[in-house]
């Protein structure tokens, strides 16, 4: 069974060729299988094999004939949180 190896997110560029997190979320609504890819480290190919066998880890949506993956999840799956959304997350005292 293949699975996907997901890296850690770093604020620098990243050598492996994933997206640090400015880049993350730079991202529009929804974004394609490779840049999903791109974003957890995996390779294109594996990606496609997930989302074909409904083993990707986060939701894909099939419209004809490409796959698209909505941002929100594929940043809550890394961890990542938009800038300033702890603090409205918080009510003010």
């Amino acid at each position: 069974m293949n699975t996907a190896t997901i890296a850690p997110i770093s604020t620098g560029a990243r050598p492996d060729g994933g997206m640090d997190r400015r880049e993350l979320l730079a991202l529009p609504a929804t974004v394609t299988i490779p840049t999903a890819a791109r974003a957890l480290g995996c390779g294109r190919s594996l990606a496609y094999d997930l989302a074909r066998r409904g083993r990707f880890p986060c939701r894909v949506l099939r419209v004809g004939n490409r796959y698209i993956v909505p941002t929100a999840e594929l940043l809550r799956l890394l961890g990542v949180e938009p800038d300033g959304a702890a603090e409205e997350a918080e009510p003010s005292r």
